[in-house]
């Protein structure tokens, strides 16, 4: 798309959001021309408490389905809409709500965990939710004589385990993105980059986490960028976070990890994400769907572990 169609698009995007009071959430792994007409560009935390405050009629989520299942659990009389309703997880797809059930049904004793990164349906068979932000804190203040199941994410279950030493039934989810990582080439990089410092998101698996400097969330990833002295970075998690990032370190070098795959960022990218466009954004706010529906059961089991949630990450 030409530098004058995208100019044009971001203007209309942001005259209709006025006239519809509309509000435009954007996932970091979103691509530039989005994330810099969003109100608000944040982590599945941030995004979560945001989407509590927003005081507006209609909420655009240009992120996954998940993301913006969880925006209409928290505003279930506001409009939810989705620039692509085909913008799936493969986390999420990998925790089918009938099998866990049934996972569940085989530990009754268990309190469940599960990372935000699931559907509605996950949701609401679950005690407490989390995101990669805070899910060590939450895991934390559970009775230590409690067993705990953690799901989907077998990767950032394993962290977690590490950071606390809780012996947790995992769940064996993950996310094809931040299992593409790979440590042959992260190595190659790292020997041509040596002064940089490595830093992961937790659900890249335990091999490439050993080798980081900083493990965290996207929003901890850009702090630490953001406070540490060096002047230079190797990002393992989704390459959309760079843009966000570049832009609160400007003067300091930002390199994406090494895909398995050599594709045309030589970086790991979520196709998922980068099926929403500012067209579909635009089309989207003018047609005011795809709009998200997510079930009234469902949203009032749901909602109780999402508030545990974010009263924990006060």
């Amino acid at each position: 798309m030409d530098t004058n169609k995208i100019k044009d698009l971001k203007e209309r995007i942001l005259k209709l959001k006025k006239e519809k009071n509309a509000v435009l959430l954007a996932h970091y792994y979103q691509e530039n021309d989005i994330q810099d007409i969003a109100d608000y560009v944040g982590d599945s935390l941030g995004l979560s408490q945001e989407a509590m405050k927003v005081d507006a009629d209609i909420i655009l989520f240009a992120g996954v389905h998940f993301m913006a299942e969880t925006a209409k659990i928290l505003n279930p009389n506001k409009k939810v809409i989705l620039p692509d309703v085909n913008a799936g997880c493969s986390l999420a797809e990998s925790c089918p709500p009938d099998l866990f059930k049934e996972f569940i049904d085989q530990h009754p004793d268990h309190t469940v965990i599960t990372y935000v990164n699931c559907s509605a349906e996950v949701k609401a068979l679950t005690d407490i939710v989390v995101t990669s932000a805070n899910a060590v804190k939450i895991v934390e203040s559970i009775p230590k004589d409690k067993p705990i199941i953690f799901a989907p994410d077998k990767n950032l279950g394993k962290y977690v385990m590490s950071k606390t030493g809780r012996d947790m039934l995992l769940w064996d989810g993950s996310c094809v993105v931040h299992e593409a990582f790979s440590l042959d080439k992260l190595i190659e990089l790292h020997k041509q980059h040596p002064d940089a410092k490595i830093i992961a998101h937790p659900e890249s698996e335990t091999h490439i986490l050993a080798t980081a400097s900083y493990i965290g969330s996207t929003s901890g990833m850009i702090d630490y960028v953001k406070n540490n002295p060096n002047n230079k970075f190797i990002v393992a998690t989704e390459f959309g976070i760079l843009h966000k990032m570049q832009q609160e370190v400007p003067d300091k070098i930002l390199i994406p990890a090494p895909a398995k795959e050599d594709n045309t960022c030589a970086c790991s990218e979520c196709g998922y994400m980068k099926m929403n466009t500012l067209q579909k954004v635009y089309d989207c706010l003018v047609n005011e769907s795809p709009e998200v529906h997510v079930a009234e059961d469902i949203i009032q089991k749901a909602l109780i572990p999402i508030e545990r949630m974010l009263e924990l990450s006060k």
